[in-house]
């Protein structure tokens, strides 16, 4: 299996399900860092901080020391990063095998209009289901009161237990 290689792609190309890209953005805006329960215990930090192309914005989340260095009007260069959603929003990352460093490239200026971040993406990856559909009340082998049987097919499956019983004893 090969590893995947990464793409370039502007914000507005990002999805919930991207992985292994390469972008130039800019930062907006930088959040305080705040303090999260780590998985094998302890606390880690993260800092959200609003990143963004003349394309779109998105939220990026910097974790630990990632965000030393890191201002508004920062141009940064993203290598290997991938996108995750939290609480069903997309933030972007660079993990273990990514990197990301300051750039002197010109971005232009930046669409806010635009971000990413506030779409809820919680039904996206299963799709949108909608209203439920009850099978209880539709036609069909797997329909019906049965679970899957109709109500004849049910009935000549309780007198054929009963025949069963009946020559077990008789």
């Amino acid at each position: 299996m090969s590893a995947e290689q990464p793409v370039e792609l502007k914000v507005k190309d990002l999805t919930p399900e991207t992985k292994s890209v390469n972008l130039t953005v800019k930062v907006v805006s930088v959040g305080e860092p705040e303090a999260v329960p780590a998985r094998g215990g302890g606390v880690r930090h993260v800092t959200e901080a609003k990143v963004g192309d003349d394309t779109a914005t998105v939220v990026m989340s910097l974790w630990e020391k990632q965000s030393e260095g890191i201002a508004e009007g920062t141009v940064l260069r993203i290598e290997n990063g991938y996108v995750s959603l939290v609480r069903g929003h997309m933030r972007l990352n660079v993990g273990k095998y990514g990197r990301m460093m300051p750039t002197d490239k010109n971005v232009g200026d930046v669409n806010t209009e635009e971000n990413l971040s506030e779409v809820d993406h919680s039904t996206s990856r299963g799709g949108d289901l909608g209203e439920a559909v009850d099978l209880r009340f539709r036609k069909g082998p797997w329909a019906s009161t049965g679970y899957g049987m109709d109500d004849e097919r049910r009935e000549k499956g309780r007198r054929r237990r009963r025949r069963d019983e009946f020559d077990r004893y008789y």
